[in-house]
This record gives C-alpha cells, sequence and structure tokens, in this order.
C-alpha cells in the first residue's frame, strides 16, 4: 500500500508546532504533526498553568508588530473554541532608570503607541501594595498586559487544528529524516512518513533534527515556583498584576494569585546549562529557589520565601536570545521555528500563523527579517 504524501509536516507540537499545525490546517493544507510526548505535556518548555503576555516589548520594539497580531489571534481561536485563553490583568515592570526593561519598554511605547503608565514613587505603596520597591527605581504599568493558561492555550490549538482536519500523532518519536527530490522522508521509531514541506518546531531537541544549522542553540534547565502568599493583596480577585523587575540580583517575573493561596514566579535568565535536553534533572536540585527566596526577601513582603511547589522547563537560547524564524539555509522547503529564549510563548499564535505561511507559500508578509538566520552571517 502506498505511503499517503501530506502537503506539509511538522515536527513538535509545542506551544509554537500546535499553533502552526491549526494555521495550515485552516487553510485546506494536508498536515501532518509529529510529537515524541503527550499532548501539552511537561517535558519541555510549553508548560507551567501560565506565561505572560505583553505589548511594550523592551527585548525588541520590532516584536510589537508580531504580538499585536497574536494578541487578534488569541481572541480569534478564544471566539473559535468558546475557551477563555488570555487574561489581561496588567503588568508591573520596575527597575533603575537606565536599565533595559524601562527603557525597551518606554521605546516600544514610542515607537508604537502602546499603552504605558508611569507610576510616581508616591502612589506605589498604594498600586502594589505586595511590593517594596527600592528608592531611584522607574515603575511603569501596562494595562493591557496579562498571562496565557499555556497548557490549556496548546491543547486548544491541537484540538482546533484536528477539527480543521490536521493528521496530529502522539508519542512517536522522529529519528531522523532527509530529503529525496522535492520530498521529505522523516523516520520515525515506528514508520516512515512523506511530505513535501517540512517545519521544525522542536524546542531543545531542535539542534538534534538540525544539526547541519550552523548556529548554535543552549539549552537550559530553570526552574518555576510557587509560593504560599501572606495576603490578599497579590489575588487576581483582588487586582493582583503581573510583574517583572529588574534587580542588582536578576530579573525576576511572576503573575498574580490565581488561587488566593499561592503564586507562581521565577527567575527570568538564571538556570544550569544542559547539553542533552533528554537527560534533564527534573527533580530538585540543591540551590532550586535560592535566588527567588531571595528576590523575595527584598522585595515582596507579604510571600513566603521558601517555595511550596516547583517545576522545571527548558529555555532554548540563541546567541543573542532573539528566535530563529526562518527557511533553512541550505535546504529548500523546510523552515524552523527556535530559540524562543524563554519569551517565546506569547508569541505562538502569531509564529504558528507565520510558519503556516512559510509552509504553504514560502513567504510571508510579517515583518520576520530581524528574526531570520542571515543576522548571524
Amino acid at each position: 500500500m502506498p505511503r499517503p504524501i501530506f502537503d506539509c509536516a511538522v515536527i513538535g507540537l509545542g506551544g509554537v508546532g500546535s499553533a502552526a499545525a491549526y494555521h495550515l490546517a485552516r487553510r485546506g493544507v494536508n498536515v501532518l504533526g509529529l510529537e515524541q510526548f503527550t499532548p501539552a505535556h511537561d517535558l519541555g518548555s510549553s508548560h507551567g498553568e501560565t506565561r505572560i503576555i505583553r505589548q511594550a516589548y523592551f527585548e525588541h520594539p520590532n516584536y510589537v508588530p508580531l504580538i499585536l497580531r497574536a494578541y487578534e489571534l488569541f481572541k480569534e481561536l478564544e471566539e473559535t473554541s468558546g475557551k477563555q485563553l488570555l487574561q489581561q490583568c496588567g503588568l508591573l515592570l520596575a527597575g533603575p532608570p537606565e536599565g533595559e526593561t524601562i527603557q525597551g519598554a518606554r521605546l516600544a511605547q514610542h515607537l508604537h503607541q502602546i499603552p504605558l503608565e508611569s507610576v510616581r514613587a508616591a502612589d506605589w505603596e498604594d498600586r502594589f501594595p505586595g511590593f517594596r520597591i527600592p528608592n531611584g527605581f522607574d515603575v511603569v504599568f501596562e494595562p493591557v498586559a496579562g498571562f496565557l493558561h499555556v497548557e490549556e492555550t496548546v491543547r486548544t490549538h491541537l484540538d482546533e487544528a484536528q477539527k480543521a482536519g490536521a493528521d496530529l500523532r502522539f508519542n512517536i518519536e522522529v529519528i531522523n529524516w532527509r530529503k529525496e527530490g522535492d520530498q521529505f522522508v522523516i523516520t520515525t521509531e515506528f514508520e516512515e512518513f512523506i511530505a513535501h514541506k517540512l517545519i521544525v518546531t522542536a524546542g531543545a531537541w531542535t539542534s538534534e533534527l538540525l544539526n547541519s544549522l550552523n548556529v548554535p542553540l543552549q539549552v537550559r534547565r530553570v526552574v518555576l515556583c510557587w509560593n504560599k502568599v501572606q495576603s490578599d493583596c497579590y489575588n487576581l480577585s483582588q487586582g493582583g498584576s503581573c510583574f517583572f523587575m529588574e534587580t542588582a540580583l536578576g530579573e525576576f517575573y511572576g503573575f498574580p494569585s490565581l488561587d488566593g493561596q499561592k503564586l507562581k514566579l521565577a527567575e527570568h535568565g538564571g538556570g544550569l546549562d544542559i547539553a542533552n535536553p533528554d537527560e534533564l534533572i527534573r527533580t530538585k536540585l540543591a540551590g532550586d529557589g535560592d535566588r527567588v527566596a531571595q528576590f523575595i526577601e527584598s522585595f515582596m513582603p507579604q510571600l513566603k520565601p521558601q517555595s511550596e511547589r516547583q517545576a522545571v522547563c527548558m529555555y532554548t537560547l540563541s546567541p543573542d536570545h532573539h528566535f530563529l524564524v526562518d527557511e533553512h539555509p541550505d535546504i529548500t522547503g523546510i523552515y524552523l521555528g527556535a530559540g524562543f529564549s524563554g519569551h517565546g510563548f506569547k508569541f505562538t499564535s502569531v509564529l504558528g500563523e507565520i510558519l503556516a505561511d512559510l509552509g504553504s507559500e514560502g513567504r510571508t508578509e510579517h515583518p520576520i527579517d530581524f528574526l531570520r538566520l542571515s543576522r548571524f552571517e
């Protein structure tokens, strides 16, 4: 019996891959999706209940047009599915006035007219009673920011992709792939598949599948913490917001308490480099959560410093910590979304649309030149 030939195959169905499969299927593309784990699993980067979404993008103002489209697409997905995925509760940004966080957020505001409120020092205690903000910091508040329900977002993209006709296979590991003529042959532990186009969104496993790519990707073990609240000032129901603080100790971010008992927070940019994602240590190591505890003791007095729960995820870091979204420089017809460097989930909806553009048309109208591989040449 001849093997079916798909228009496009997506390897990796996490945050970005699930969205790519969804957008391809909606366009009538005969799409195959392959995932080595279960749907919306907790073994990669797209898990942990929540992810911040924001528009005043301090990492680079060129992200702003993409995040604005991401908001639109998440709203469309909510309407299609009937599920709430995005919760707008606002975002507190605090740090030294000359720091990347404040300077970058204000630049994005200036260039793209993003709503961003400067908060006077005299108002800090009333506006943010759960935080001890040092003298000399600047504070801004982004009212349209908030968070995404991460596993539910992945599941919804997968469910809607299947409803639109995508053939999604789980618990099936891709061993390798090769190009034969104008087709790709994808070898898995069980069988081979054929597709005309290939999209790789494999997260921490990208380098294993694209070892010919001359851009190094570093995988980092990052610890997420859930700590007990000692006041209702952090509660979402009481107006609690997300937060990101740039401090001398490091950069830390977190969320309002969703249950009135604990809240989630983590260090951005911390963690341990790992050589092999399959050997990631998921159990607690000595020192896990220590820097978060130090941050809490200095800046969040109504939060217990010692975590009640921890989880591990992976950052896949590009050399400049910006995304890689492009066609393979040497192999026509293979596209990648990789190196999301710990700030990519909020873009999953639009990255899926972009990769669907590339996988079906070979081009996209979205402004992604700053994310292309040519910047490393």
